[in-house]
């Protein structure tokens, strides 16, 4: 049944939903997601297996947001991840496909948290949980966490969490579940432990298993590029500056994406079109027919759209979102190194997308290297040479005369040297171009990159907690913000910048490392917005939000009141714990105390 499903419209999901799904720009459903999503809507148990990053997240969000209850207040879904990352990240995406379902509340719960922030939140009352075992199982313990209402239980990356020891976990807290509930079961690989727990708690479930391929083409260079999100179209921009490229296939996962991306590189100089699922057939073959003739070199296209295309031009394929699972990078990056020519495919990666990546390497079983952003010394150096060729080539292949008397008359007339001449006539030559590479990257970005780099390679604990996971202001600002009043701000970017809600929390958000739930209303004029913030920003993060971006315009963030945030001083000095020490010193004088239920106050 799921091959005949094509787009979204074919699946029973509300208007609501499917309104959500179009600004988000998704165009058809992944594999998994059409053999998954109508059998739960259906109340199917499920059994998936699947690679990380194949879209199944929207697989079981949208049924699961599609049966709520919204005059019930109490849990109706469990979601159990294995690390804390995948808990918050599930997380956010519920409450982006809910964007158009006013009431809807969802809640991460994780080690290391704030365990008082979670008991305020689940007094109030959450819809959907999202948690790692060791904590959800706390909880259920401590009765703070009532599954009586519970409608379905799902276990993402059930193969991780057995390998990380919670399978005797997630079976106990199976047990404290309602006897009739749906079950959505996913796991990249089905060892005998998770073939026993399917068996034991899923009945006559549907079972969906996406392949996937394991070859790419052998004459393909794959490289990867980490680089923060708010940093990748100056990436992008660095990579196309040193690249010896024919024609390039820039992929994205959104047709938004693609139109915007393109337009975008077009404002920076570099021609380009967008190739996505709504363009007219007689649009997409002229875009194409564009490429192939080399009266286009950049393209900028989704995965749907790119379906079939052929051109044997292309030279690079472009990773600049990276795919939702393995067999669609294998399919972008056969775009290139056809017909045994050499080709070059890029991946730009964001730190919290590695695991990807690993999964990527792991599937086609093939290393991809690693490949260090150009620096703006390469950039000057790379344009310079480009730029003495073309000056080369000119002087041993044009007939020059009359341009040579031009400059003995200037000669004459200003009383200066040809080399000074020389020198005036290149900079008007480069002067919408210039030789000297700016670099727009700020350039705490790579000290930015190093940390991420070093909190990646850190060990996760139990609950999948880096080593390094706290050593940033921002992360404790982050975590108690929801304590703070709220203060409105003002920011330099409004609709004439084409500025929306959306881009100004995503910014925000991963600048600043505010969950979104803390970002205030945002209000969008001609040529400014207003932004409500948590009060006591630390003085770092208001500098630094100064210079963050917005449709290429930075914030300039400021208090409308005019005041400069200020860090709170006791009224005399005292040693201070870390903040990690205060919650688990919190921690564990709750735990001596006397377990009662949560009640409203």
């Amino acid at each position: 049944m799921s091959s005949s499903i094509e787009h979204f419209e074919q699946l029973a999901l509300s208007p609501a939903l499917l309104e959500t799904l179009q600004e988000l720009g998704y165009e058809a459903p992944t594999p998994i997601q059409a053999a998954t999503i109508p059998p739960m809507l259906e109340g199917h148990d499920v059994l998936g297996q699947a690679q990380t990053g194949t879209g199944k997240t929207a697989a079981f969000a949208l049924p699961i947001l599609e049966k709520l209850d919204w005059n019930d207040r109490q849990t109706q879904a469990l979601v159990l991840t294995p690390t804390r990352e995948l808990a918050i990240q599930v997380a956010e995406a519920f409450q982006s496909y809910a964007r158009h379902l006013p009431g809807f509340h969802v809640l991460p719960i994780y080690g290391g948290q704030s365990m008082v922030l979670q008991l305020r939140h689940l007094r109030r009352g959450v819809h959907v949980v999202v948690g790692t075992p060791g904590r959800v199982m706390d909880h259920l313990r401590r009765e703070t966490l009532s599954l009586a209402a519970l409608r379905t239980v799902v276990l993402d990356e059930a193969d991780e969490m057995l390998r990380m020891g919670f399978i005797d976990d997630v079976d106990w807290i199976l047990e404290q579940t309602p006897a009739e509930k749906q079950v959505a079961l996913f796991s990249a690989t089905m060892p005998e432990p998770i073939r026993r727990v399917a068996h034991r708690h899923l009945r006559d479930p549907r079972e969906v298993r996406i392949e996937t391929r394991t070859a790419t083409v052998a004459t393909v260079r794959q490289r990867y590029c980490q680089v923060g999100v708010q940093h990748k179209l100056d990436a992008l921009t660095r990579v196309l500056e040193v690249e010896d490229a024919d024609a390039i296939l820039i992929f994205v996962r959104t047709k938004v994406a693609a139109t915007e991306l393109a337009e975008r590189l077009e404002a920076r100089g570099y021609p380009s079109a967008a190739l996505h699922g709504d363009m007219t057939q007689a649009l997409r073959e002229k875009t194409i027919d564009q490429l192939r003739n080399g009266g286009l070199d950049i393209l900028v296209a989704t995965d749907v759209a790119a379906r079939g295309l052929d051109v044997q031009r292309i030279s690079h394929v472009i990773n600049y979102d990276i795919p939702y699972d393995p067999e669609a990078y294998i399919h972008r990056i056969g775009r290139t190194g056809r017909a045994g020519r050499a080709g070059d495919a890029i991946l730009f990666v964001a730190p919290r997308e590695l695991r990807m990546l690993r999964t990527i390497e792991k599937a086609t079983r093939q290393p991809v290297e690693r490949m260090p952003l150009p620096t703006q010394e390469a950039i000057t150096g790379h344009r310079l040479a480009q730029f003495k060729q073309q000056v080369g080539e000119v002087l041993t292949s044009q007939d020059l005369e009359f341009f040579q008397q031009i400059v003995a008359e200037i000669e004459r007339e200003q009383e200066t040297s040809p080399q000074d001449i020389a020198a005036a006539l290149a900079y008007l030559a480069q002067r919408d171009r210039p030789l000297q590479f700016e670099d727009t990257i700020p350039k705490d970005a790579e000290r930015e990159r190093e940390r991420d780099r070093e909190r990646a390679s850190g060990r996760p604990d139990r609950e999948g907690r880096s080593a390094r996971s706290n050593d940033r202001p921002v992360r404790d600002y982050a975590r108690d913000s929801g304590d703070f009043n709220k203060i409105r701000y003002r920011i330099e970017v409004g609709r004439e910048h084409g500025a929306t809600p959306q881009n100004i929390m995503g910014a925000i958000a991963n600048e600043a490392g505010i969950e979104g739930r803390y970002i205030g209303r945002i209000e969008i004029h001609d040529d400014y917005s207003t932004v409500d913030l948590p009060d006591q920003m630390p003085p770092e993060i208001f500098q630094h939000l100064k210079r963050v971006r917005v449709r290429q315009q930075m914030l300039n963030i400021s208090r409308l009141d005019g005041a400069e945030p200020e860090r709170k001083r006791s009224a005399r000095p005292r040693m201070e714990r870390p903040a990690g020490d205060r919650e688990r010193s919190v921690e564990r004088k709750e735990r001596k105390r006397p377990v009662r239920p949560a009640t409203d106050s």
